[in-house]
């Protein structure tokens, strides 16, 4: 990382020179197997921008590791070389094997290991993407499927950091709009894996657009229509299917482009207010009374799909969408495959109209 003034660009403290003997880990020895790994397996880095990153690294810039401080009066002394202490990041790396069992418990490392996704910052992958591969590869464990750098928040173009006193408090954001809401604003705003600016404007634009007229919006009318025209309870099964949406979002899932799976969510929540606008309910309940409940069962069997989808993002919005469905428990009991099957909403099931989900904010 380049310097600034002779400072760390990130938290704007001047650097110092310090001389001293230390203990290395021969990095350099594993800069072949390294590239050969990553070649071999094009989703071990992500995103993509960060892959070709850590390839420059490996091929034009890595060097050998010092792995210990000398000058360093706290820490974890060296095996063997008690006047030296671990350097941090070659001890912290340690930490994910032996948090989940490493020598101790093989059972429950055989469980967990190896992960199958690596989630860190943007500005470490170096020490995840080079070092501890190499670590792991000089023990003869076996790598992480994957390893995936996020991006940053940032204020005003900078990091948020302590050291710029720029911090935002998270929980004051989240009393304010909601824990679901704020989540929803950060995963759809900022492309996983990319830096964004949190605006509090920008939020309360999303809060009304996508969440107040969006998903509030469809939810509040498809329950007030089963309660004023089929009695507040599930009425007949009809055919039907949700396998587009599903396999789109599981393609988006597994490629960790979580903005495009929620993306497939709204789709799928405005292609349910056409469908509403199409059909119109209120005029049915005059003219085809049959075809009435057909289009009811297909908007609450296709609002529970909507819940199931939200839940990895928003579970407080889900388990309330699903729970005014009388589904909520059983959605806990079923497996994956059965939760996204088209016609798990049972006929007859007494649904109940919620308070809306998101009440429109002022900016």
């Amino acid at each position: 990382m380049d310097t600034v003034d002779g400072k760390c660009p990130i938290h704007q403290i001047k650097l110092k020179k310090i001389k001293e003997k230390n203990y290395f880990f021969k990095l350099t020895k594993y800069r072949k197997k390294l590239l050969d790994h990553i070649n071999k397996y094009p989703e071990f880095i992500q995103p993509e921008t960060r892959k070709n990153e850590v390839i420059r690294y490996i091929t034009d810039f890595m060097e050998d590791v010092s792995i210990t401080r000398q000058s360093q009066k706290w820490g974890i002394p060296f095996p063997g070389d008690e006047k030296q202490a671990l350097y941090v990041w070659f001890d912290a790396l340690v930490n994910y094997l032996t948090g989940i069992g490493y020598g101790l418990d093989a059972k429950k490392f055989k469980k967990f290991w190896p992960a199958d996704v690596h989630l860190v910052g943007k500005d470490i992958i170096k020490f995840h993407c080079a070092l501890w591969p190499a670590m792991l590869m000089s023990a003869g464990l076996e790598l992480p499927k994957r390893v995936f750098a996020h991006g940053y928040f940032t204020v005003n173009g900078e990091k948020i950091s302590k050291s710029l006193g720029n911090t935002i408090d998270p929980l004051a954001a989240s009393q304010k709009f909601g824990i679901d809401a704020l989540r929803y604003y950060l995963l759809r705003e900022i492309p996983f894996g990319g830096d964004g600016d949190y605006s509090e404007t920008r939020l309360v634009e999303r809060y009304n657009s996508d969440l107040a007229n969006g998903i509030g919006n469809l939810a509040s009318r498809i329950l007030s229509m089963a309660e004023k025209y089929a009695d507040g309870k599930v009425p007949k099964h009809v055919p039907g299917s949700a396998a587009p949406t599903w396999q789109s979002y599981e393609l988006k899932m597994k490629e960790l482009s979580l903005d495009g799976a929620l993306s497939d969510i709204w789709d799928l929540i405005r292609t349910l207010d056409g469908f509403i606008d199409r059909e119109q309910p209120w005029v049915l309940a005059k003219t085809n009374p049959k075809h009435l409940q057909a289009t009811l069962y297909t908007l609450l069997e296709s609002l529970r799909h909507v819940g199931l989808l939200l839940w990895p993002f928003m579970p407080e919005t889900a388990e309330k969408i699903l729970d005014s469905l009388g589904v909520l428990e059983s959605s806990r009991q079923n497996n994956y495959d059965k939760n996204k099957s088209w016609g798990t909403l049972k006929a007859e099931t007494k649904i109940r109209k919620t308070a809306p989900l998101f009440p429109r904010r002022d900016i």
